[in-house]
């Protein structure tokens, strides 16, 4: 009984670690793969709200439209499509 709960006391705080060390590997590589070569990407979020936990709306600039598209577990659906705002010009 005693080994048992040393080796739980040693390997729980290492699972922990691995998790952790897994989930901030995957963060600072997202964006990163499957980047276009020469460093300017042509599609860029501008920005996401969520609106239920199967429901995303997002806007995406993509050669200087900004389309507004609904994510969920069907797809994507274009919703609207509008010129893209100089970024001076974005309120928050």
């Amino acid at each position: 009984m005693f080994w048992y709960i040393v080796k739980l006391l040693i390997l729980l705080p290492m699972i922990g670690l691995m998790i952790w060390g897994t989930l901030k590997l995957a963060q600072r590589m997202q964006g990163k793969l499957g980047a276009p070569q020469n460093g300017t990407k042509s599609v860029r979020i501008i920005e996401s709200t969520m609106l239920s936990p199967t429901l995303r709306l997002a806007v995406i600039e993509f050669h200087g439209r900004e389309i507004l598209v609904s994510t969920s577990r069907n797809g994507l659906t274009r919703l609207a499509e509008a010129p893209a705002r100089s970024s001076g010009s974005i309120e928050e």
